[in-house]
């Protein structure tokens, strides 16, 4: 059904996510398992719960707005992390700021740096909302292209990429689809050009808990003089297991803050405020929930290494090192990966994500998570197994 009212251009050329389509077109087939969103399997920590019942029962405020900027102990919690894991010092009362996940984070971040025609750039595959984001604060995504033996960054490419209509360049690391990590010297690369250049670097640091091979996580912020040159944005969704909670935070300069939180302030007020309590009790509770989540998802990396490269002569891909996903190139077909994804998906029923989606390196390839029961890997992996097999044989 067509609509007889006009809708804005800023709309109509962004699209759905493709990892949040997957899914929809799943429950149409049914009986799927999934291999596609990044939801780790784990319920969220029981001391999360608790803490926030507690508060619903016992403080008034608790189903009230926040502060705009998040409660104030929460962001206090987060200035401490921050100090204490990242070397970094923000001022919790005003270079910090609780956002509905990262997702709100990010836009808040894109629609403060970026006017109509300007340039985001994007080493790419890219996390697709980055993509849609950018599309609609009315940007141009530029992409450029990551090293395909190893996924990491090509520092030439993107300094090349630059022009005097970049305003930032987005750091996922480790990165979201690929599952690749930058080593501390392409970070610091990145870092020089940004100010070098007086652009920003967005840093998505969601998955920084979760490096399988022990390199150590550089935040750009912790490098000299970067100031009102990173903007940095976590979230508590998959270190905690909180997706559904919806809370992340964003951390930059005073002067750059001052303007995001218009942003924020137009777009939600605050982050909701009984999922603020959670994520109080999150970071300021035992920490040992996650070191089992990681050794779980550790494991969980090995298996689906181990299932993959049983396929060997049907896909191809790079080990990942860090987050809980795998981008494998498929070599049975060269159709688009929309289509090859939705062959998988109805014939298989194995959820995956089309890797063209991500940007143009990504087509050719699916997107699998990891992030699912050991159980649910075996399955989804025994039906993409047996699905290759009638394949290569018809």
């Amino acid at each position: 059904m067509s609509l007889s009212i006009p809708i804005s251009q800023r709309v109509q050329q962004i699209s759905m996510s493709a990892t949040k389509e997957m899914p929809i077109l799943a429950a149409k087939v049914g009986d799927c398992v999934s291999l596609g969103q990044g939801v780790p399997s784990f319920a969220t920590p029981e001391h999360v719960v608790k803490a926030t019942s507690q508060a619903l029962f016992s403080d008034t405020l608790a189903g009230k707005y926040s502060l705009q900027p998040g409660l104030s102990a929460l962001r206090r919690a987060v200035a401490d992390y921050l100090k204490a894991e990242k070397q970094v010092e923000y001022d919790p009362d005003g270079e910090v700021s609780i956002t509905v996940g990262a997702m709100e984070g990010l836009l808040t971040a894109f629609l403060t740096l970026v006017d109509k025609g300007d340039e985001v750039i994007l080493p790419e595959p890219a996390y697709a909302s980055y993509i849609e984001q950018v599309l609609l604060a009315e940007g141009k995504p530029v992409f450029v292209p990551l090293n395909k033996k190893d996924w990491s960054l090509d520092i030439e490419a993107v300094k090349s990429a630059v022009t005097e209509r970049t305003r930032a360049i987005v750091v996922c690391n480790p990165g979201n689809p690929t599952g690749g990590v930058y080593d501390p010297g392409q970070v610091r690369a990145l870092a020089e050009l940004a100010r070098e250049k007086g652009i920003v670097l967005i840093s998505d640091e969601t998955y920084d808990y979760l490096i399988y091979d022990n390199t150590p996580h550089l935040s750009p912020a912790s490098l000299p003089d970067m100031g009102e040159h990173v903007i940095t944005i976590n979230s508590f969704s998959k270190k905690y297991a909180m997706t559904g909670w919806r809370v992340g935070y964003v951390a930059a300069a005073r002067p750059l803050m001052e303007q995001m939180m218009k942003v924020h302030d137009s777009a939600a007020i605050c982050a909701p405020t009984p999922s603020q309590y959670a994520a109080l009790a999150a970071i300021t509770g035992p920490q040992d929930v996650v070191a089992h989540m990681r050794s779980k998802l550790f494991e969980r990396k090995e298996l689906a290494v181990r299932r993959m490269r049983a396929m060997e002569g049907v896909f191809d891909f790079v080990e990942p090192r860090g987050a809980f996903y795998l981008l494998a190139r498929y070599l049975f077909s060269s159709e688009d990966s929309r289509t090859v994804a939705i062959q998988i998906l109805e014939q298989a029923k194995v959820i995956t994500v089309p890797g063209g989606s991500f940007g143009p390196s990504g087509e050719g390839h699916l997107r699998l998570s990891f992030g699912a029961t050991q159980a649910d890997l075996n399955q989804a992996f025994d039906r993409l197994e047996q699905w290759a097999a009638k394949k290569k044989l018809a």
